[in-house]
């Protein structure tokens, strides 16, 4: 209960902040960035907010690698908040985690689509990227105009302090993958707590395959 309450909280404390406390929004600047990363017009934008704009995406594909799996067991799925997070990145994410339930179970049989979030490629797919947007960014990215961005536009700032959300927020769920797989390593966790990104990349690329148990092993395991 404690958990939900401060998720509900930061979900209220975000909006809050975007609303009253963060830097101006300049609509036409933030529609023209937008346009231009839509329309590939890469070379007009700054790469540390190209880089920025791909890993909150990552993280959305991260946090799906688990998500997906852990809503076929919970009394709402995940896939309203997937498509809402699309459009309003880690806001979107928050009611979900709030409303679900510790769960460190999974029932019936995946399909072709959990197969795929369940797959070592796909871990190692979404690092591979990573790894590419943290070298094009750090090289050839412009930090000063970054943190002038930052400090006077409503939309960076937004996105970045959501960056960091989806990081601090994501223990609150590997815990229980984890013990879906039966993978209960502290180390393991300890690195993706403290290893931004990359430990959660990792995870994705290093963990088991989900153990399968079906609803009549386990109501057998319940009457013995």
């Amino acid at each position: 209960m404690t958990l939900k309450l401060a998720l509900w909280l930061l979900w209220a404390g975000f909006i809050a902040y975007i609303l009253l406390l963060a830097p101006p929004l300049h609509l036409d600047e933030t529609l023209t960035l937008l346009k231009n990363i839509f329309t590939l017009e890469w070379a007009a934008i700054n790469p540390i907010i190209l880089c920025l704009f791909s890993l909150v995406d990552i993280w959305l594909l991260i946090y799906s690698g688990l998500l997906f799996i852990d809503g076929r067991m919970q009394w709402i799925p995940f896939w309203p908040f997937a498509i809402a997070s699309v459009g309003s990145g880690v806001l979107g994410l928050l009611p979900y985690l709030a409303f679900r339930e510790p769960n460190q179970q999974f029932s019936g049989q995946k399909d072709a689509f959990l197969n795929l979030l369940d797959s070592r490629l796909y871990g190692i797919v979404l690092t591979l990227s990573t790894v590419i947007l943290l070298v094009y960014g750090f090289a050839f990215g412009d930090w000063g105009d970054y943190v002038q961005q930052f400090q006077s536009d409503r939309f960076i700032n937004g996105m970045s302090l959501a960056f960091c959300l989806f990081y601090f927020l994501f223990p609150t769920v590997v815990g229980d993958d984890m013990a879906r797989r039966r993978f209960p390593n502290a180390q393991v966790f300890l690195a993706v707590v403290f290893v931004p990104l990359l430990g959660s990349l990792a995870y994705l690329c290093l963990r088991p395959p989900l153990v399968l148990s079906t609803i009549r092993e386990q109501s057998l395991i319940a009457n013995r």
